[in-house]
């Protein structure tokens, strides 16, 4: 493979790296920043719809270089352009405070919603009006860890590729197909009519989680539709639900964040879709 020269913080690839910061820039160059060792492991391995690699570019140190040796090789396999770079270009291109000394440039990789629909989806989670892009990113790999089918964010929502929404997904962005930029009345009106049941998380949902497993309604497609951290879903999004379920709080804690009560919505329809095994004799 060689050994590339160690870049200049002067060089304009560098400049260009830090400029995927801005939402504005990414969206003009559909492009944007993975950091850390597991998101940039998991770039170098994906491709988009067309075939073609996300991995675009990767900056390193050289200790980073040596010490993962094998995501460099596999980004040298996926074709992308590979920088030694010293600490102080990390510094400057991270948006972290303590760099891991591996930087990715990648394509933007989110998937046409119809074509979300098209692969008949059994679990879904849609994002509505999470503004928060570490709970986006958190959610995101809620919904991957729960072998859901794809995550929709809707127009309202956060960046799917702003610097924390893709660090706080540790890798899941590139595992499931995310739809970006739906409005809910089109996410929930396509979802339904691909045959899923629609199930708003709320607090003050009128059912019950517990009440709907012990029912065995949960076996269905569904898509599981979260709120806003502050104020949860508002009463029109509520409306559109064929039902607004509450996770019970057993103890005495006055509620649960938004990337738990997410984990555990989707968990519990993992479970119920799972196919149950029969007795051993």
């Amino acid at each position: 493979m060689g050994t590339p020269e160690l870049i200049s913080p002067r060089s304009p690839r560098v400049a260009a790296a830090r400029r995927l910061a801005r939402r504005n820039f990414r969206g003009k160059e559909r492009r944007f920043i993975a950091e850390g060792p597991q998101a940039v492991r998991e770039a170098a391995a994906h491709r988009g719809g067309d075939g073609q690699p996300t991995l675009i570019e990767l900056f390193a140190t050289p200790e980073a270089a040596e010490r993962y040796a094998d995501i460099v090789a596999a980004a040298h396999t996926a074709g992308a352009r590979v920088h030694l770079a010293g600490d102080d270009v990390l510094a400057d291109v991270s948006q972290t405070v303590t760099p891991q000394g591996l930087i990715g440039v990648c394509r933007f990789l989110d998937s046409p919603f119809q074509e979300i629909l098209d692969a008949r989806p059994t679990l879904v989670a849609v994002l509505a009006n999470v503004r928060d892009p570490g709970n986006a990113g958190t959610v995101l790999r809620c919904a991957d860890a729960a072998g859901a089918d794809a995550v929709v964010l809707t127009d309202a929502s956060v960046d799917l590729y702003n610097p924390k929404s893709v660090r706080a997904s540790v890798g899941s962005l590139f595992h499931l197909p995310v739809a970006v930029g739906v409005p809910v009345e089109q996410a929930v009106r396509g979802l339904r009519d691909a045959g899923v049941r629609i199930l708003a998380a709320d607090g003050a949902g009128d059912d019950d989680l517990d009440d709907e497993l012990d029912a065995g309604t949960m076996g269905t497609p569904t898509a599981w539709v979260f709120g806003n951290e502050a104020w949860g879903l508002p009463e029109e999004t509520r409306a559109l639900a064929d039902a607004v379920v509450r996770v019970p709080i057993h103890g005495k804690a006055e509620s649960l964040n938004l990337a738990t009560a997410a984990a555990v919505c989707l968990y519990a329809s993992a479970r119920a879709q799972r196919p149950r095994r029969a007795p051993e004799a």
